[in-house]
């Protein structure tokens, strides 16, 4: 196991446009209560800069300032990799903050139970809107994706670059990110096939604060399930069950629905009987997280959220069956 002194950490963060949220995330990071790395802000050809703002954290920050022209998200983070000088690189999204352990915590991991990859759940500051916080319910939630985003009883845990990190020697093994939708997902399986070992912190969190509205969090959803069988090609059986779920849920919500306006078209006394599992639906959603977030108009945006994340998924995974048009694509990026 290395010491703590052996591990030399790199944050990397990618970002385009996006200098408020750059400014928030580097907040964070001024505040850890270990300060034993380095962070390399990426600027992926932005119009709106963010150096600026990495000047006013240069005394606070081993911060390092990169711009270079738009490539996209992969490149980008591979880039921050390359111009690394740690021996462990650690991946955040720019709209994430990080609690003031974090580093402390990742450390304190690495040096008991060491791995060359590890992810991290998500979480909802207590500072953020009610849409946020209800959207990171829908995310998180058992009731939406099963926990399989970084609860306590995850038995494999697949990281997800708002919150990972990986060795040099594992990024350098495997090639880093590749240019395509579920990239970090494609990351953290070839990392697996090449016999490296993963595993999920389930402490070391961030607040990630996602899209800020219904509609852009749906499409990214959608983008998600359209990635799922692009993925499965690139990694046979990589498709589980579960990730079939949210298709299902849309599927039966749809014929559960139609019939009920059939029955009720044909004057059946008890119509509304096939919305039963819907409403049983609805209110568990709401009772989980009135519970968690001890606020009614959080409940209610949850059940939005939630029929969100999952149509928005399941939808991008039947489009993606039929189509393959994202498929096509991103194998024409791959291979070209």
């Amino acid at each position: 196991m290395p010491v703590e002194n052996d591990l030399r950490l790199s944050i990397i963060v990618p970002v385009y446009n996006r200098p408020d949220e750059v400014a928030e995330l580097l907040e964070s990071l001024s505040h850890q209560t270990n300060k034993n790395f380095e962070v390399l802000v990426i600027e992926d050809g932005s119009t709106l800069k963010c150096d600026k703002v990495c000047q006013r954290y240069g005394d606070k920050l081993n911060l390092h300032y990169y711009f270079k022209p738009n490539s996209g998200r992969s490149e980008t983070r591979n880039y921050g990799m390359n111009h690394a000088n740690g021996n462990y690189f650690i991946i955040f999204d720019s709209d994430c903050i990080m609690p003031e352990e974090y580093v402390e915590l990742a450390i304190k991991h690495l040096t008991t139970t060491y791995v060359d990859c590890y992810g991290g759940p998500d979480a909802a500051s207590h500072s953020f809107n009610d849409m946020q916080k209800a959207i990171s319910y829908a995310m998180t939630s058992f009731m939406t994706t099963g926990g399989i985003r970084g609860g306590k009883n995850v038995k494999e845990f697949t990281p997800r670059s708002f919150n990972m990190g990986i060795s040099k020697e594992a990024y350098q093994k495997v090639g880093g990110y590749k240019n395509m939708i579920g990239e970090d997902i494609d990351l953290s399986l070839r990392l697996k096939e090449a016999g490296f070992k993963s595993q999920l912190f389930p402490d070391v969190y961030v607040y990630h604060k996602r899209r800020v509205n219904l509609k852009k969090f749906f499409w990214q959803v959608n983008t998600f399930g359209k990635a799922r069988l692009l993925l499965n090609k690139l990694h046979p059986g990589s498709l589980k069950l579960i990730h079939t779920l949210p298709a299902i849920f849309t599927l039966s919500n749809v014929c559960l629905v139609l019939l009920a306006i059939l029955s009720a078209i044909f004057k059946h006394s008890y119509w509304w009987v096939w919305l039963v599992p819907i409403i049983c639906y609805i209110l568990t959603v709401f009772i989980g997280s009135f519970i968690k977030n001890k606020k009614i108009s959080i409940a209610f945006l949850s059940i939005a959220a939630s029929f969100a994340q999952l149509f928005g998924y399941g939808l991008g995974l039947i489009d993606e069956f039929f189509t393959r048009k994202a498929s096509r694509k991103n194998q024409e990026e791959l291979y070209k």
